[in-house]
């Protein structure tokens, strides 16, 4: 029985199935993608750039196909599925005009005379391993800057995901990328960890769970790879003050239920000053029961269901765990009755650190709100969380929103401003949220090679 096959969330329904790859055709996946890296490191950086240009081509030109791929597959509304289909064109657009640019000599001015130069060079084929809930979009923040370098590609994705992952094979094969600099693999995981510990491949990208970024980097610790992992991800969403509370509770229901509450920077933790929580609770509370649910390939469809009825058993087994410890549920809390992998949006009040949903991240469109009385208390608060990956500070005052900034332990901040993501910011986190950057020039900076060219006087 296959892993890898496309299943409704919406309904379900089990759509087609996919065979696991054998150990031989992995054996010679990473014999190809090593031996086209030769070659594709060699050609031009001027037609790599062309090719990733034509690869944001075509994004665009089969971005309703591509949307509704999926919608079907993973659940993501048509209206975001195009914008994750468009944000993935312009990382390679990006990288296709500005990479040629990260990629020139730097010339060093040293002591004792001479020349020396530091030059960016790939450094072979790379393992991906992408996750369900963005599938084209995180594929390009790896794929995009990796290519354009001049390293090869295997590829494992989700296994809920196998058509959109072929999708993108098939794109980068028609935008005239070399056989096996790319190659798609229906991996298990435990040809994985082979995979990694292959002398031929020389480093690892990850974006996934804790417990699959612990086992990615024990493999490729053991076998020295260099690895990126970009984990999980409890943000705190932080309301010091406000002027317009309707416009802040708007920006905060946005942050918490976009892909169905299903993103890694998603607000998850709402902390509120004392004198607005009451008001910021019944108004967000109000926005959130408001929210129904309805069929991602339908176009008027905001909330979809989770990636797979799994996924929505376990966030309901994490608000009762709450709810069974004392914590206040202020809407949902349930699945949406009839088929498919829908959760009703839920508001949770009253957490505390004995229950799974102060601690652990709620991969869904679940909200926990908490009430502080002052900034620090809203710093130390933001700070227990094992997570460090992004953030939002809601201020008035800028000076007083930059400060407490600077004070959380987090990737990335955004003031006055839901958490997001675009092809020229850096994007990654600290603590348990994994290692290394994604996207904007520090994209091109991870698994590279900085050569050192000395010329003495």
């Amino acid at each position: 029985m296959t892993a890898y096959k496309t299943v409704n969330p919406a309904t379900g329904e089990t759509l087609q199935e996919f065979a696991e790859a054998t150990d031989r055709e992995i054996s010679e996946a990473i014999s190809a993608a090593h031996g086209a890296f030769a070659s594709w490191r060699a050609t031009p950086v001027e037609s790599r750039s062309k090719i990733m240009s034509r690869v944001a081509e075509l994004y665009r030109e089969r971005s309703d196909d591509l949307a509704a791929l999926i919608a079907t597959e993973m659940g993501k509304p048509l209206r975001e599925a195009k914008g994750e289909v468009a944000l993935s064109a312009n990382i390679y657009e990006y990288y296709a005009t500005e990479g040629p640019g990260f990629m020139a000599d730097e010339e060093l001015t040293v002591k004792g005379g001479g020349g020396a130069t530091v030059r960016t060079e790939p450094i072979g084929t790379i393992l991906g391993i992408m996750p369900w809930n963005y599938p084209y979009y995180q594929v390009a923040r790896f794929a995009g800057p990796n290519l354009m370098l001049g390293n090869t590609i295997l590829l494992k994705h989700a296994n809920n995901c196998p058509q959109s992952a072929l999708a993108m094979e098939q794109i980068f094969s028609d935008a005239g990328l070399p056989q096996d600099a790319y190659i798609n693999l229906f991996a298990t995981n435990e040809q994985a960890a082979d995979i990694i510990a292959d002398p031929r491949i020389q480093g690892v990208s990850l974006t996934g769970s804790e417990r699959a970024g612990s086992a990615v980097a024990e493999v490729a610790g053991r076998n020295l790879k260099k690895y990126v992992l970009e984990l999980g991800g409890s943000d705190p969403f932080i309301v010091l003050d406000s002027a317009d509370l309707d416009a802040t509770v708007k920006s905060a229901v946005a942050g918490r239920m976009g892909n169905a509450g299903q993103a890694c920077n998603a607000a998850k933790r709402f902390i509120v000053m004392e004198d607005l929580y009451e008001d910021f609770v019944e108004k967000f509370t109000a926005k959130m029961e408001k929210i129904q649910p309805g069929d991602p390939l339908d176009e008027g469809t905001r909330f979809g269901p989770l990636s797979s009825q799994a996924a929505a058993d376990g966030l309901i087994e994490q608000i009762r765990d709450a709810v069974d410890k004392g914590a206040t549920l202020h809407t949902g809390g349930s699945l949406v009755d009839g088929p498919g992998a829908y959760v009703q949006p839920t508001v949770l009040t009253g957490v505390t650190r004995d229950m799974r949903a102060f601690s652990e991240e709620l991969f869904g469109p679940a909200a926990v709100i908490y009430k502080v009385s002052s900034a620090d208390e809203a710093v130390e608060l933001a700070n227990s969380s094992p997570y460090g990956l992004g953030g939002a500070v809601f201020s008035t005052d800028e000076d007083r929103a930059l400060e407490v900034a600077d004070r959380l332990e987090s990737g990335m901040v955004w003031i006055n401003g839901v958490s997001g993501t675009q092809e020229d910011l850096p994007f990654g986190g600290v603590k348990r949220s994994g290692v290394g950057r994604e996207l904007g020039r520090f994209g091109m900076d991870e698994f590279v090679n900085k050569k050192l060219i000395r010329t003495p006087k």
